[in-house]
């Protein structure tokens, strides 16, 4: 796969300068760039780096001198992450899954496939499925009964997707991804000393020790257009009403959304991040990496927390937070600074006691 600096440019609508119909293979960073490579240097700190390696071509910051930089084209960006999403979405070369259906594949007679489906290695196909048109489904996945899932999805090795899941288009998972598994819900004939915990913020009272009984999940899992999760994702099924993760969310590496939980549109779910059941996600959310939502409590539109953030209560839109338990990002910060202070106020606390004591009595 190859392209010239000006068809590159034109796509990420971005000027270039030099010789334009140079030809790029791939992109590099710029002390790594070869003389075929497209090297992504859009900042000033990376132009020392750029004569470490021998691109000709390279994406720049705007004002860049590319000829002093020994350069023969370059590209020049303003927003460089956005230009980074454009380069390699040209330049991707994805994962080889070959077009049409492997004769391993297991599909079920009802099924229905769209035009230019491709589906790989022993991927299983359930019953009374739908498969959206153009969509890719790699090696070792399977797609449950009656589980719906949009056009232009990529399914990647060993992710699973449960049976009645509805999933919109150009979804994206990752490598193990699991969608559709019954969520974590039990329960014990009498109240338990968890209940009670729960109630009291730590007394487990008189409850006995009890076995769990299991509370199946009758819901499903409801995706939007645009989503994609990563590797080893878990979201669960609802136990009555569907679990929801709005359009255009993104859940990055091990994230899990418990069951009857609904996520919002456009939010970001970093890694590790745990979202326990029953918990309503506004729009545009940003949780960090290792963030912990307890259960049954909202979190409003365009909330952000810092990585390891504990949610324990409900947090109004727009509030930035960090923490646990999660407080406002600049009150952490307080708390932290005069946790910091402690020793030092401990020395002078002790100091001074020491001088008080030995003073001798007043007459």
């Amino acid at each position: 796969m190859q392209f010239t600096v000006q068809q590159i440019a034109q796509s990420l609508g971005a000027e270039a300068e030099g010789i334009t119909d140079l030809a790029v293979l791939r992109a590099a960073e710029p002390k790594d760039a070869g003389p075929t490579d497209l090297a992504m240097a859009m900042a000033p700190k990376f132009a020392e780096s750029l004569s470490a390696g021998s691109a000709r071509a390279a994406v720049l910051w705007e004002g860049a001198d590319w000829k002093a930089l020994g350069l023969e084209a370059a590209i020049f960006v303003k927003r460089p992450r956005m230009a980074m999403a454009g380069v390699t979405s040209m330049l991707d070369r994805g994962q080889g899954i070959a077009k049409g259906i492997h004769p391993s594949a297991i599909i079920d007679p009802s099924a229905e496939l769209g035009a230019d489906v491709s589906i790989g290695p022993l991927a299983v196909i359930g019953a009374r499925a739908k498969v959206g048109a153009g969509s890719v489904i790699g090696s070792h996945c399977v797609i449950g009964m009656d589980a719906t899932i949009g056009a232009n999805a990529l399914l990647r090795e060993m992710v699973s997707i449960g049976a009645r899941c509805q999933i919109g288009d150009r979804f994206i998972a990752q490598p193990g991804a699991r969608i559709g598994g019954d969520g974590f819900s039990f329960v014990t004939p009498e109240v338990s000393g968890a209940e009670n915990a729960r109630k009291t913020l730590g007394d487990q009272g008189e409850a006995k020790a009890q076995s769990w009984l299991r509370i199946h999940s009758l819901g499903a899992v409801e995706i939007g257009d645009d989503v994609e999760v990563g590797s080893n994702c878990t979201v669960d099924n609802g136990t009555i009403r569907n679990t929801v993760i709005g359009s255009g969310t993104k859940l990055d590496n091990l994230v899990h959304v418990g069951h009857n939980t609904r996520v919002g549109r456009d939010c970001l779910l970093c890694g590790q991040t745990g979202v326990s059941g029953s918990v309503e996600i506004g729009n545009n959310v940003v949780l960090g990496g290792q963030t912990g939502v307890v259960d049954n409590i909202f979190i409003g539109d365009g909330v952000i927390s810092g990585g390891g953030t504990k949610i324990l209560s409900n947090v109004p839109a727009g509030r930035v937070i960090m923490g646990y338990p999660g407080v406002k990002m600049d009150s952490h910060t307080e708390i932290y600074k005069a946790q910091r202070r402690l020793p030092r106020l401990a020395r002078d606390i002790a100091a001074l006691k020491k001088a008080v004591f030995k003073q001798p009595p007043s007459d």
